[in-house]
């Protein structure tokens, strides 16, 4: 039942001023992968979705805290003028991100973990179907998921950030 006072609030928020209008954040795996393939497909579908990974903010939005942290300490360990350990978009498992379509399915949801599959297809019809394929592992933190993982595999290769990540340690 709606009464005068959420009535009088809703209106109120409804006619504040754009400054103040806060977009809501993705809740569930399903959302939030739609909401980064929704962006990386605009256009041409050439923008990518490294937006997710471009720098510690955004990181922090997306990636669980222990991926942070990893991703932290790999770009620590990286000689200078060197290229990271992740040199590519993982969302669109390219160099020359490429995205027209895509379909989200949860393969696995649990409480506080969730695997989500994301498959796309791209405007040039040069991959392997296998490589049209990501798969993001989810965790819960504080009320909010969170990627922890990113794999996939390209020219049928599997690759996965976190090993990329612990893989670049050990050089």
């Amino acid at each position: 039942m709606i009464t005068r006072r959420t009535f009088v609030a809703a209106s109120l928020l409804a006619s504040a001023s754009p400054a103040f209008a806060v977009m809501p954040v993705p809740s569930d795996p399903v959302a939030i992968l739609t909401a980064i393939y929704t962006r990386a497909a605009k256009g041409k579908g050439d923008g990518g979705g490294a937006f997710i990974i471009e720098n510690k903010a955004a990181k922090d939005k997306y990636l669980s805290k222990a991926l942070v942290a990893l991703w932290a300490k790999a770009d620590a360990h990286t000689p200078k003028g060197d290229v990271g350990p992740v040199d590519f978009d993982p969302v669109t498992n390219s160099q020359e991100p490429d995205v027209k379509s895509f379909k989200v399915d949860a393969e696995k949801t649990e409480a506080d973990k969730a695997m989500i599959a994301v498959t796309f297809t791209g405007h040039r019809n040069d991959r392997k179907p296998a490589d049209q394929i990501v798969r993001y592992d989810f965790v819960r933190e504080a009320n909010s998921w969170r990627i922890d993982d990113i794999r996939g595999s390209s020219d049928g290769e599997a690759w996965s950030i976190r090993k990329m990540l612990t893989d670049s340690l050990k050089s």
